[in-house]
């Protein structure tokens, strides 16, 4: 199991934890032990059961239990998983956010399934190069997200969840057609600003959907008026797309110059320590929803490119901030096949977590 560093500092690297091992024997057979809990490797077992997936089950659980019961599992948890104690954690909410993960993760420590995770294909039109990076996520600590780019978007799927926003949703889509123009830094620093710009944009966004799908109705019921079906390359369609090619054009020229950048008062920060500089800036929308992913919705923010390693999120909604970098780990055999096959990963990992 790779687990994030402790939050919230986000350039540390990775740590590194067994979970079972796999004693190859004579004659093609095998011995699986469990690697969890405090008590040493013990018995258990592994089940291939289709292409991609397969599951372990620890045979004998009491090695994951402590003498101390809940509340002794509960605080070596904290230490190794935050590096801190509950007495460090003053606040009551972030304390109630904690005892909820520790509840959901160890209920399934058990019984665990895997399937295989594809790293995102990279393209040279790319505004950085795609992957897994660690990011701020509050009281939940730092989570795994996975960017990738899909034409004019750009998405942050995440890998590891919450009892908020489960793995395997989309946490921020980016919309590189519409990059953000940030005020001077004086009057970055007032929220009420930033916060006229965005809504500005989400308003030309919707207004820019509308017309499009208003052109697709006429576009549909031209074409069943006409005696010839009227060609998928043809006008309106091939017109449509030269203005976005330029966008994406002026938007990587941008993207290589460096403004200063700050926070605006007000905006909540996990991590004090975030660049004060910034290639580029883009409109977007984050995910939000109460505890167990009950009332969803996207709401409006501001995606930030650092540099190549590092980018950020600002939440306007929650006026929160989240400060994402880069995963480092070189993973063997994990480049997808193809675009579709990482796409269709992504489909499924998303309907798994609904």
């Amino acid at each position: 199991m790779y687990l994030p560093p402790h939050d919230p500092h986000v350039d540390d690297p990775m740590r590194f934890k067994p979970l079972f091992r796999i004693h190859l024997m004579e004659r093609k057979c095998a011995t699986v032990e469990c690697m969890y809990g405090h008590k040493g490797p013990h018995n258990g077992h592994i089940q291939i059961v289709k292409k991609d997936e397969f599951s372990t089950k620890c045979n004998q659980t009491d090695h994951h239990r402590m003498s101390g019961g809940r509340q002794e599992e509960f605080r070596t948890w904290l230490r190794e998983e935050w590096g801190r104690t509950l007495e460090d954690i003053f606040h009551e909410h972030m304390q109630e956010l904690i005892l909820m993960k520790f509840i959901y993760t160890s209920q399934y420590d058990n019984c665990l399934t895997y399937r295989r995770i594809y790293l995102p294909p990279s393209s040279p039109d790319d505004l950085i190069q795609p992957g897994l990076f660690k990011g701020t996520y509050g009281s939940h600590g730092l989570e795994i997200v996975m960017l990738s780019f899909h034409g004019k978007k750009a998405k942050g799927t995440k890998i590891t969840g919450d009892p908020n926003i489960p793995a395997g949703q989309q946490t921020v889509e980016i919309d590189l057609a519409h990059p953000l123009q940030l005020p001077d830094i004086e009057n970055l620093r007032d929220f009420s600003e930033l916060s006229r710009i965005v809504l500005e944009v989400q308003e030309q966004v919707r207004r820019e959907e509308q017309e499009r799908e208003q052109r697709q109705e006429e576009e549909e019921h031209s074409q069943q008026a006409a005696s010839q079906p009227a060609s998928p390359l043809g006008g309106e369609a091939a017109e449509g797309e030269e203005p976005a090619a330029g966008a994406e054009g002026t938007t990587q020229d941008k993207a290589s110059a460096s403004q200063p950048f700050v926070l605006p008062m007000g905006v909540i920060s996990r991590n004090e320590d975030y660049p004060r500089a910034c290639r580029i800036c883009f409109y977007g929308t984050g995910l939000i929803a109460g505890h167990g992913f009950t009332s969803p919705e996207r709401t409006p923010g501001v995606f930030v490119l650092f540099d190549d390693d590092r980018f950020g999120f600002i939440w306007l909604e929650l006026k929160s901030f989240s400060l994402y970098s880069r995963i480092k780990v070189s993973f063997q055999n994990a480049q997808a096949p193809s675009r579709e096959a990482f796409d269709e990963m992504l489909k499924n990992i998303q309907s798994l977590a609904t």
